[in-house]
This record gives C-alpha cells, structure tokens and sequence, in this order.
C-alpha cells in the first residue's frame, strides 16, 4: 500500500468523516441483505433467482453464502484489507446492479432498482479514497523501505 499523498489539514477531517458514513451506510445495505439469508432463506432464494438466475440456492447453501458474506461485510466496516474488502463489495454491488437490467426498462413499474445507483457511486468513491479511510478502522500495515547508509 502506497503513503497517503498529503491532503490539507482542513479536509482531512470532513473527508475520513464523510468516508466513515459511506462505508457505514454500505454496512448497513450489506448487513440488511446478509440478515435476510438466515431470517427468510427463502425469499433470499426467491430474489436470487427472479432477479439473477441463481436457482440452486438451497437453505443450507444461503447460510453458507450469508456467512461467508457477514465475514466479508464485518472485515469491509472496520477497514479491514481496504484494497481487497472494498473491491469485493464494489463488485458484487455492480453485479447487483447491473444483472437486473429488465427492470430498468420499465422505470415507474420498479423505481426502488434505481437506489442501487447512488450506493454504486458510493461504493466507488469509497474504493478510489480507501488510503485516506482511516477513521475508526483497523490500523494497515505500511511497506517501509530500508535505505541503506554508506
């Protein structure tokens, strides 16, 4: 991971705030979806299906896929491998966003698809800013350089 380039004092606080409540907000979308594959496996089926083409979530599998989701969204909200947690989110947001399309052609008949977008954005930004994420996250560890002196 590459030294935070300097920023000014003055932005440094409103950005690693503003930073915390998107990737808090993500958490939160994230955590709801995740929930919904142990609570009601069936509809998490349900939705998976209609909207995705993944027909062979059973209920054993959706509590495999919710835990291994709730690991990847608990290492996400505390900042945890920022390049490779944020990405992974960033993906599947997209995947989640894109896949359906359908429902886009009929806006007015699905206008709730159309949140998907700003959280997209959100998500994004998130990963372009993830070095100056710093607040209320796991420290990372830097690559130092050792020089050598003659």
């Amino acid at each position: 991971m590459t030294s935070q380039p300097p920023i000014p004092d003055s932005l440094q606080k409103p950005l690693s705030r503003s930073l915390l409540l998107l990737r808090l907000g993500i958490f939160v979308v994230l955590l709801m979806w995740t929930l919904d594959k142990f609570v009601n496996p069936a509809h998490a089926s349900k939705v998976l299906n209609n909207f995705y083409g993944i027909d062979w979530l059973t209920h054993n599998l959706s509590y495999i896929v919710g835990s291994l989701e709730l690991l990847l969204i608990l290492a996400f909200v505390v900042g945890l491998w920022r390049r490779w947690t944020y990405a992974i989110v960033l993906i599947i947001h997209a995947f989640s966003t894109f896949s359906p399309y359908k429902q886009y052609m009929a806006p007015f008949d699905h206008l709730l698809f159309f949140t998907a977008w700003p959280m997209l954005a959100a998500c994004l930004a998130l990963y372009w800013l993830r070095e100056w994420d710093t607040l209320c996250t796991i420290p990372q560890k830097t690559k130092t350089t050792v020089t050598s002196q003659n």
